[in-house]
């Protein structure tokens, strides 16, 4: 109990005369709720240099627990840092279930025309049979407006040469929340997106407005039971793939790829906002900003599992970020995954000054290397110098980290750093 209680001495008075304020990437809030993120600070690397000492004399001191096991998410251990097999990790949910097959009549698959109203009558007259599968041949098929899904309705191609593409008067309307998406659930309950390219036309689209960040090109709302597998989102000028205030999702075997380069910003690849139970698995992600992000505004986000997804992430931004609120963020899983040219790797940044907790987050077996910023930025950093909220069991085990900075976590009952490895 002395040994403790000096330690933690030690770690506030090194907080005290170092910590001060450091600063990492601090957005502030759009009107609307949409983050916009501001320049990066001059990161201070004695405060991060410290952080890391204190971080691993937590470890040393005792009172670690064990690896944090999320309930109703099953994991695969390879032994191996990086992405495994796709087959390590499947979906726990369902989506729809209906097989009944309805056509699309009228759509034109060369991309002449407009496509919208013949794609849309077909996913409204499958759920009004209780729902059915809206079949996509091979081709390219515009879009002058929000295709909205239905509950118990599966939009489905056949695989990459299935384009869904922002024709030329995708912007004259929002969708039903606002924003620009190609697809959207809005409500709806055991849907299925799957197996088709959607092609936000950034390059050629004037995305640049007000709302551009209200909508995703691909996203899951208001929903439950949402999976989203084999999509591929091309162009965006907002976030490839998102879930908003919904639960029990699935987002499998799909890649988001950013738009042109310099001319939109805020780009994430999958963007996970107000919602929980859910998977993020078996993904590619080439994004403009951060790769992946668990993001808290209006609601807590939580039970969420992250695993055997290849992440190249912005490079002035992270391969993974959690953005925290008001809201907590509890119960995370990030495993198995191979991050890489991004400025840092794993993040934490904090909106506002909020004060939302972090708790129970597990990062393990991941792979961590060859960042833009080499060894300045850290690999990993959870909490931050600055306190702001609760940080508390939070374990990093058995990463790789190669060609990157230091693994760093905020002192906290039962946070602790184990088994890392170099190149």
């Amino acid at each position: 109990v002395l040994f403790r209680s000096v330690i933690f001495a030690v770690e506030m008075a090194c907080f005290a005369e170092v910590f001060g304020s450091v600063s990492g990437i601090r957005p502030t809030m759009r009107l609307g709720g949409a983050p916009v993120r501001g320049k990066p600070g001059g990161r201070n690397y004695q405060a991060l240099a410290m952080a890391a000492v204190v971080a691993v004399t937590i470890v040393l001191a005792g009172s670690v627990v064990g690896a944090i096991k999320i309930p109703g998410v099953a994991r695969s251990r390879s032994g191996t840092p990086g992405v495994m097999a796709a087959g390590g990790f499947t979906c726990a949910d369902h989506g729809a279930r209906a097989t009944t097959r309805v056509t699309v009549a009228g759509a034109n698959r060369h991309g002449a025309g407009d496509d919208f109203a013949a794609i849309q009558d077909a996913i409204d007259a499958a759920a009004r049979r209780g729902g059915g599968v809206v079949a996509l041949p091979a081709g390219t098929f515009l879009v002058s407006g929000h295709l909205v899904l239905r509950s118990n309705v599966t939009l489905r191609g056949v695989g990459p040469a299935t384009v869904i593409k922002a024709g030329p008067g995708f912007m004259s309307a929002q969708g039903p929340a606002g924003g620009y998406p190609i697809i959207t659930t809005a409500g709806a309950s055991n849907v299925t997106i799957a197996d088709l390219t959607a092609d936000q036309s950034g390059g050629t689209l004037s995305g640049n407005v007000p709302a551009r960040l209200a909508g995703y090109a691909v996203e899951g709302r208001d929903s439950r039971d949402v999976v989203i597998n084999d999509v591929h989102v091309r162009n965006p000028f907002t976030y490839s793939i998102a879930m908003v205030a919904s639960e029990d999702f699935c987002i499998v075997n799909s890649t988001a790829r950013a738009g042109p380069s310099g001319r939109y910003s805020q780009l994430d690849g999958i963007h996970i906002l107000d919602s929980s139970s859910g998977q993020v698995i078996n993904n590619v992600v080439q994004s403009g900003d951060d790769g992946l992000v668990a993001h808290t505004i209006g609601a807590p986000v939580h039970d969420i599992l992250y695993a055997n997804n290849k992440v190249y992430g912005g490079s002035a931004d992270d391969g993974f970020k959690l953005a925290i609120g008001s809201f907590a963020v509890y119960n995370i899983h990030v495993e198995h995954n191979d991050f890489y040219g991004s400025a840092a790797g794993i993040g934490t940044v904090y909106y506002d000054g909020a004060a939302g907790a972090l708790r129970n987050i597990s990062v393990s077996e991941n792979y961590i290397h060859d960042l833009t910023q080499g060894k300045r930025f850290p690999a990993v950093e959870i909490g931050g110098a600055v306190r702001h909220g609760t940080v508390e069991n939070v374990t990093m085990t058995d990463n790789r980290i190669c060609a990157t900075g230091t693994v760093t976590v905020q002192p906290g009952p039962g946070n602790a750093i184990r088994g890392a490895t170099g190149c």
